[in-house]
């Protein structure tokens, strides 16, 4: 579709803004990591102080965050990436490698002691291992696949980025802290001492000025104000002995869903007005939530019933539940750069599933190391990693 004089001219001035808005703290290849998916739409502004997250790019449809993560709309940063599955062995304290074509095992890390998951770099050039009780941080080339020498970083369970690319923020689950690094050198800049116990899960808002936590052991959530790097809202899930795990935001912004696997399902809570969060039942176990390409449905794995439920954003209701044969503990995961294929981790099973997203049948079953983790499928499309497994915007 061709532009208009007056379209062209917006974007242009969008795109100039943009770069005025970046301090000199900004990531020192952010054009670069954006590629050539140019912005079109001004970040949404904030009510109050009349903008976004500064630094951050800005949106390309204010209706829907996962734009940038159309299936196979690969950055120019990524594009000559081998693709691959890097699978974490918690027990093993290894990272599998698998090729996602012929499902064969290809190579096997050795890394830091307990693994948790494979974090892409909000720059997408470095894929950071979390060796949480290791205390350090194994980067992997995903160019060459090769693993470089272990930064040290203390507790690191889980590991985002801020929108603007400027902090790195570890889920230091066991020192009950949320630490805001150097998101390349990965120095200590704040840490945030907080209340709540197990924090390791996230998602960012819309416009980058907030992100919700989970806190596993003690069934809360927290709301936390990203350029303060503070802690501004605390709740108790409503449900006794609840814990809540993944978190992953709407596609129109509106409501983050937050997996819990005794409560058997993912609460849905308004993060603006952080009010009581509402339930909805998906299965036992419910740990993982990942969005389809199309930004249309939601995959939703329960790890204690060896199913996936498919949650459907339009029709706003679970339509379908696939079921893997001979059972399983499907984890953590990602979807693959085409869509077609949703990889998760089998817990408890020492194994990896493919699934196929069209008919949720089984594509392949693959032996990995002991305690299957965050395994991360690479590359993905988007123009920048908010960390965790691979969320993309």
């Amino acid at each position: 579709m061709s532009l208009t004089p007056l379209r062209r001219v917006l974007i242009a001035g969008v795109a100039l803004a943009a770069l005025a808005g970046c301090s000199d703290e900004s990531p020192r290849h952010e054009n670069e990591a954006l590629g050539s998916q140019a912005p079109v739409q001004p970040v949404p502004l904030d009510k109050k102080t009349g903008h976004g997250l500064p630094g951050m790019p800005p949106v390309l449809d204010p209706a829907d965050v996962y734009a940038a993560d159309r299936p196979n709309k690969l950055s120019p940063v990524v594009k000559d990436f081998p693709s691959r599955v890097y699978v974490p062995n918690t027990n093993s304290n290894t990272v599998t490698v698998i090729d996602p074509k012929t499902y064969d095992v290809i190579e096997t890390i050795p890394v830091g002691a307990q693994p948790q998951h494979v974090v892409p770099s909000w720059d997408m050039k470095t894929l950071w291992v979390n060796n949480d009780r290791g205390n350090s941080l194994t980067p992997i080339d995903p160019k060459t696949g090769k693993a470089a020498k272990p930064v040290e970083v203390h507790d690191p369970y889980n590991l985002y980025f801020t929108p603007n690319g400027k902090y790195a923020v570890v889920m230091a689950s066991r020192d009950r802290e949320l630490v805001f690094r150097d998101a390349h050198t990965m120095k200590r800049v704040k840490t945030e001492k907080v209340s709540c116990y197990g924090v390791n899960h996230a998602d960012f808002s819309l416009d980058g000025r907030y992100f919700i936590v989970s806190c596993e052991f003690s069934g809360e959530v927290l709301k936390v104000d990203t350029e303060k790097m503070k802690v501004v809202a605390q709740e108790k899930l409503p449900f006794h002995g609840a814990m809540p795990q993944d978190v992953k935001i709407s596609p129109d912004g509106k409501k983050f869903y937050i997996a819990d696997m005794m409560a058997n399902g993912m609460w849905i809570l308004d993060g603006d007005k952080f009010t009581r969060p509402t339930l909805l039942p998906t299965g036992k176990g419910t740990h993982g939530l990942y969005v389809s390409r199309d930004s249309r449905e939601m995959y939703i794995s329960n790890r204690g019933e060896g199913t996936i439920s498919i949650f459907d954003f339009t029709q706003d209701r679970l339509t379908k539940k696939w079921r893997l044969p001979n059972g399983g503990s499907p984890d953590m995961g990602g979807v693959s750069a085409d869509g077609k294929v949703l990889w998760l981790s089998g817990r408890y099973n020492s194994e990896v599933y493919a699934i196929d997203t069209r008919t949720g049948t089984q594509l392949a079953r693959i032996p990995v190391g002991s305690g299957p983790h965050g395994l991360a499928v690479y590359p993905q499309p988007g123009r920048y990693s908010l960390g965790h497994t691979g969320i993309f915007r």
